[in-house]
């Protein structure tokens, strides 16, 4: 009687090759190598705890990039943050990672380079004026107190963080996020008070 024999785990296939039994799972096996030498992944929970906490954060928009690599898509992010102390400073600033919260951190320490103080008056801007950045032009009026903050998300974001209360707006041309933050600052940039305008003509008003 023949003996029946287990499954071979070594040995040599048809072609004559060895055949060790084992394993790697091809480019998947591979991929999990790469993935070793790599190391761990950074820009967890744990980052979280470098954020600014001079001003509080904004974040308005998260962008999602998918590259197509050989063993599959691979992703990065881009956040966008508005930063302000409530008291007249406010900045914006962006990042780019691998991880949200990581992208988030990127953002939150390039807008501390860019906060600046702009001229608010008793809750509101001393004056009309309008912004413009690419294809988005906003329109900032003063209001009476008890008013509120009468603009869209973005535009929000913005006026809340440079600590206005009482304020109209209007947006014209592009929804864009980013352009309509930036057409935002831009119109604050433009604001000036009385006493800088008399000594910018000379005049006393």
């Amino acid at each position: 009687m023949a003996r029946q024999r287990g499954p071979a785990t070594g040995g040599k296939d048809q072609a004559g090759n060895t055949n060790s039994g084992t394993s790697t799972g091809g480019e998947g096996g591979d991929r999990g190598n790469d993935r070793g030498r790599r190391g761990p992944r950074t820009g967890g929970p744990q980052q979280r705890e470098s954020r600014s906490k001079l001003y509080a954060e904004d974040v308005v928009k998260i962008n999602r990039c998918a590259k197509v690599m050989k063993g599959g898509k691979r992703f990065s992010f881009a956040a966008f943050v508005v930063l302000g102390d409530g008291k007249s400073k406010v900045g914006f600033g962006k990042g780019k990672a691998k991880d949200v919260a990581l992208s988030i951190d990127k953002a939150v320490r390039d807008g501390e380079k860019n906060v600046k103080p702009y001229p608010i008056i008793e809750g509101t801007v001393p004056h009309e004026v309008e912004g413009h950045a690419g294809a988005s032009k906003v329109r900032l009026i003063p209001a009476a107190p008890g008013t509120g903050v009468i603009a869209g998300k973005s535009v929000r974001a913005v006026l809340e963080k440079a600590g206005v209360h009482n304020i109209l707006t209007k947006s014209y041309g592009s929804r864009n996020p980013i352009n309509v933050i930036r057409a935002t600052i831009n119109a604050l940039e433009r604001l000036r008070t009385r006493q800088q305008v008399q000594e910018m003509r000379g005049v006393e008003l």
